[in-house]
């Protein structure tokens, strides 16, 4: 019979706040797992901006102003050029519809709707009679699928002004944050502060690197797309060249994959324009073949990616989160996979030997010391100079 010493038991008054507060924790993740893109997404933010908001802070007092200021210089861009694609896509629908319908055409441009509503919008374009017999049904059919697609704009804003709201909040809060972390931990001396400052310092390193190398890819690729545009002979042109070229920067963060998303199928429209003015110009599009390759996939894979975002963490592993995310999660598993292979990772040099073999937990490295972050390394550095360094880290571990 086993022996019961309910001297042992916690008092009654701490068992009822530990039920009180694992309850609040179940409801605390239940949340986060109804709203995990909204989270990740601002996790993404926070991380991405962090060295930028460290190093402007150093410049004023006010957190909240310097957090907003940094938000507003990211996004601020990639908002205008959402517009300006929007923009352009418009253009392009009226185009397309000015004439006859076609199929095809209207199938693309109408692609987010479900099929019988394609069916249909098709159907009343092609014979609009038969509709206007039935002007009720035709008013229905518009509105539901207006409805539906301004749904689908409205959630999709909602999604991202939540998630900077959130990157915003970290932003602000940072040192609070940090520092009641520090006190729940127990100090900066105990394993599981180690922990954090490791799976902290990857998060910033991957997601800051990611956004880094966003930037120089773009710039890079809208150089070789309006490059294209300077010395294309005839009508051969490529469109958007900025937003391809936001599109191949994002692109770009697959490893192997990189600009081939969207270079490929840019020198794909080329060549059929060729083949459309006679197949003169064929010569031409394999020279941009040649030189998008040489410049949107070996140069990011042989010296930038390397240089930028493979910083401490290994990019063949992160291929694998980057790649099987989208498939296991859907969109945010780009975001989610990342932070869940970095967690696992951490455990894994941090934690699980000596769980294994039965010793005490140490806040150090106990494996793979070459992988990810050293926490001792950075868990006693002032956050004031780790803005220092951060834009010099990169240089020196690639060194």
């Amino acid at each position: 019979m086993v022996d019961i010493r309910f001297d042992t038991l916690p008092p009654r008054n701490r068992l009822g706040w530990w039920i009180f507060v694992v309850l609040l924790a179940l409801v605390a993740g239940f949340v986060a797992y109804s709203f995990v893109g909204m989270v990740v997404l601002g996790v993404f933010g926070y991380y991405a901006t962090r060295p930028i908001y460290r190093r402007v802070s150093i410049m004023a007092d006010s957190d909240g102003v310097i957090a907003g200021l940094t938000l507003l210089v990211v996004f601020l861009p990639i908002f205008l050029l959402t517009l300006y694609a929007g923009f352009h896509l418009f253009q392009q629908a009226q185009q397309a519809f000015g004439g006859t319908a076609n199929s095809a055409l209207v199938r693309n441009y109408l692609g987010a709707l479900p099929k019988a509503q394609q069916e249909r919008v098709l159907a009343a374009m092609q014979q609009p009679q038969q509709f206007v017999s039935n002007p009720q049904k035709t008013v229905q059919t518009v509105l539901h699928s207006g409805l539906r697609v301004t749904s689908a704009v409205i959630g999709g804003i909602m999604l991202i002004a939540l998630s900077v709201t959130l990157a915003y909040f970290f932003l602000k809060n940072d040192d609070q944050l940090s520092a009641g972390l520090i006190r729940l931990f127990g100090g900066k001396d105990t394993t599981a502060y180690a922990y954090a400052v490791a799976v902290d310092e990857d998060l910033e390193s991957v997601f800051f690197g990611n956004l880094l190398f966003i930037v120089v890819m773009s710039l890079i690729a809208a150089a070789a797309y309006w490059g294209t545009n300077v010395v294309a002979p005839g009508d051969l042109h490529v469109p958007m060249v900025f937003v391809l070229a936001f599109l191949t920067g994002v692109a770009s963060l697959i490893p192997i994959v990189v600009g081939k998303l969207v270079y490929l199928p840019v020198v794909g429209y080329l060549g059929i324009q060729a083949v459309n003015a006679g197949g003169d110009y064929l010569v031409f599009v394999g020279g941009v073949l040649v030189i998008y390759f040489l410049l949107l996939d070996t140069l990011p894979q042989t010296f930038l990616q390397p240089y930028i975002t493979g910083r401490q963490l290994d990019m063949v592993m992160m291929m694998f989160a980057y790649l099987l995310g989208p498939i296991l999660f859907g969109w945010y598993g780009f975001f989610l996979l990342p932070i869940l292979f970095i967690l696992m990772l951490e455990a894994v040099r941090i934690v699980l030997p000596e769980l294994l073999h039965g010793d005490p937990l140490t806040p150090t490295v106990s494996m793979g010391e070459s992988v990810g972050t050293n926490p001792s390394s950075v868990r006693d550095v002032p956050q004031e100079e780790r803005a220092d360094e951060s834009g010099g880290n990169a240089e020196g571990d690639a060194e």
